[in-house]
């Protein structure tokens, strides 16, 4: 398969670019397009097989959710069984954002969309271009980040050309995306509202407009391995270089001198040691590889270049990767949990434990 590369500009849209991307879609196509959080792989998510071709391209897991993208509160009536009040009330507020909610499917959404699972999940997405593709196509559209399986999520094409060239259809090209994590999913399908998935909408936001809300025991630790996926990012290994990555978990001063030892163990053990730091303690470090994710008082800026970031540690060929931590703030709480699946949770408490060799 040869795929084709387009670029759209959001403020001089190409209509004949969308509607271009839309026919692909409608046909049963693979199209990866830009949203505000991170590229997507889409296809049409009434479509059992277009699915099912989703799963095949990135090489991902058949029992691993998709997420449905709409651009209208029309479009979600069809696909969800029940709409609880809680969710009219989120979706009035966060739509459209980076928000994914949990319903209740209809006998429409297909259970190759959904993993296998009774709920769907859906999101309106905010990007112009995004908005217009899934327009264009005129069905919901499934589209986890576009991506290979268990890799750092796309936030430029050139990401989703690393890793998808050839077994998708189209890219577009728009540019690099605003938020850089994925979506906040939460589920509305039960009787109390459970965030599944951590991003830039934070539990703080939800719980100020419906009051307090529960975190999926995933979230902050690793699920057990019997455990079925109720959203993506759930269960397996995600957003996670080539290289092994450890997180260290403390103080910035000890965190910067347990990361020294280990740097120094690295090198006396042969291995090219990258550091994942911030803007505050890079002139700290004496490492092989430096990469600077952004600003510690500007969690927002870590967001949007955590994976761009990881990403480029594979470019330097390095070994192993230490990384710093940001649990500063509420949004510090979703980079940590990107940040710990990619390293397969494999974590150092500086004062407790040896930097690892």
């Amino acid at each position: 398969m040869i795929t084709k590369l387009v670029r759209i500009d959001e403020l001089h849209m190409d209509e004949a670019a969308i509607c271009e991307a839309g026919r692909v879609l409608a046909g049963g196509g693979l199209v990866a397009f830009p949203t505000e959080t991170v590229y997507g792989l889409g296809a049409n998510g009434l479509d059992s097989e277009a699915s099912s071709r989703i799963y095949e391209a990135k090489g991902r897991p058949s029992d691993n959710p998709l997420i449905l993208h709409i651009t209208s509160m029309e479009e979600l009536y069809p696909l969800a069984a029940e709409i609880p009040k809680t969710a009219l009330a989120l979706a009035e507020t966060f739509w459209p954002g980076p928000l994914t909610m949990i319903f209740k499917k209809t006998e429409l959404v297909p259970h190759e969309t959904t993993g296998g699972l009774d709920t769907v999940a859906v999101r309106m997405p905010s990007h112009p271009v995004a908005r217009a593709i899934i327009r264009a196509a005129g069905v919901p559209i499934a589209a986890p980040s576009a991506n290979a399986s268990g890799r750092p999520s796309p936030t430029k094409a050139l990401h989703v050309l690393e890793d998808l060239d050839g077994r998708v259809d189209m890219v577009v090209d728009g540019g690099t995306v605003g938020i850089g994590l994925e979506s906040t999913i939460i589920d509305v399908s039960g009787k109390k509202p459970v965030i599944l998935r951590p991003g830039y909408i934070t539990e703080e936001m939800l719980a100020s407009l419906i009051g307090t809300v529960e975190l999926d025991p995933a979230v902050t630790g690793r699920p057990g391995a019997d455990v079925r996926p109720r959203a993506p990012g759930m269960k397996y290994r995600h957003y996670a270089p080539k290289a092994e990555v450890t997180v260290f978990l403390g103080s910035p001063t000890e965190v910067c001198a347990a990361i020294e030892e280990a740097l120094r163990k690295a090198s006396s053990a042969g291995k090219r040691a990258g550091v994942l730091c911030t803007e505050e303690s890079e002139r700290f470090y004496e490492a092989p590889v430096k990469k600077c994710a952004g600003s510690r008082n500007e969690p927002e800026s870590v967001a949007r270049s955590l994976y761009d970031v990881l990403r480029a540690f594979d470019r330097e060929q390095v070994d192993c990767i230490f990384s710093e931590s940001f649990e500063e703030s509420p949004l510090g709480g979703a980079i940590m949990n990107r940040l710990l699946k990619a390293a397969g949770y494999r974590v150092v408490r500086c004062g407790e434990t040896s930097p690892p060799g």
